[in-house]
């Protein structure tokens, strides 16, 4: 059995390498030859933590596993990373386990990784202006990866508590963007490309914010009750997914679907159009909307290729099992 630990990971795989592996297992899904199982992910009664898994099989590349962890609030005071993740791999062909792969650093490329391919899709080709709501962890990864699929000329930001802007200001920095801090009657007012990556449970972006022609990719929804934008932006927008299941249970959809101003077959998998099957957007004044809610192939994607590159470059461990 092959180890890939947390501590190698960074370094190992490039953000092109995780577009890539997201890119081609997002095709798959919409072939059909890949597909993920029921998310389980429960409150266990200790530590206040949230813990669950994701998995699924792709038949393309035979990557076949689950990542398990999730959320302990405590962490944090005692110097580990709240959210936990491993991912696991077995060999479709005899059931054993092939590889373990340390998943937080993962977890965060590869969320990075889809908002990305479905700026690559579906912005506007002339977007220049950048907007990012959240300035949590995730933003900087969410930022970097945005910032190299379109010639951006200036990144607005909004946050809750905005003096916690200063790692999105050193990405900004290093790619050499200006970077502002904006309201968001403003910020949806320039922005052609908005990314929203937040906890939360209230809708923060509204659709009066946002002007015609608008890419949104809302990356932040991924539970029962969350919500980052408002039902009625979901229902003025064409909206896209990774997985249409995930999107109307769990993920931004939910509330439109509840309330009846979005209908389950009018969300299209983002995979559809990266296989040519659905034109992706089809005006520069229509609004589109990525619901990236996070799915077990992504995790499985991204680990088979960190397996591969570490035990090309001899930094796999390996053991028997």
């Amino acid at each position: 059995m092959i180890i890939v630990p947390e501590n190698r990971i960074d370094g190992l795989l490039t953000e092109a390498d995780c577009f890539t592996a997201v890119e081609k297992v997002f095709a798959s899904m919409a072939r059909r030859t890949a597909g993920n199982f029921p998310v389980v992910r429960e409150a266990i009664g200790h530590a206040d933590a949230l813990y669950g898994f994701k998995s699924g099989f792709d038949r393309e590349s035979l990557a076949l596993g689950l990542k398990a962890g999730g959320f302990w609030p405590g962490n944090a005071a005692k110097g580990l990373t709240n959210h936990q993740s491993t991912v696991f791999l077995f060999d479709a062909d005899t059931g054993r386990c092939r590889a373990v792969v340390g998943g937080n650093l993962l977890t965060a490329l590869r969320t990075a990784a889809a908002s990305a391919i479905s700026i690559k899709h579906l912005a506007r080709k002339d977007a220049r202006v950048l907007g990012m709501i959240g300035a949590g962890h995730q933003s900087a990864f969410q930022l970097r990866a945005a910032l190299a699929q379109r010639p951006f000329e200036r990144v607005l930001a909004w946050n809750l508590h905005p003096g916690m802007f200063g790692r999105m200001e050193a990405v900004a920095r290093e790619h050499g963007v200006p970077f502002e801090a904006a309201e968001l009657d403003r910020l949806g007012a320039e922005a052609d490309v908005i990314v929203t990556i937040t906890s939360s449970f209230a809708p923060i972006l509204k659709a009066s914010h946002v002007k015609p022609g608008t890419h949104i990719a809302c990356m932040g929804t991924d539970t029962k009750g969350k919500q980052e934008v408002e039902a009625e932006l979901l229902a003025a927008a064409t909206v896209f997914t990774d997985e249409v299941a995930q999107s109307v249970s769990i993920g931004e959809a939910q509330h439109a679907i509840g309330r009846g101003l979005l209908t389950e077959g009018a969300i299209v998998e983002i995979g559809a159009v990266i296989n040519g099957d659905h034109p992706g957007r089809t005006s520069d004044e229509e609004i589109t909307l990525f619901d990236g809610t996070g799915v077990g192939l992504q995790d499985l994607a991204v680990a088979s290729a960190a397996v591969d590159l570490a035990v090309a470059k001899g930094l796999a461990v390996e053991v028997e099992f």
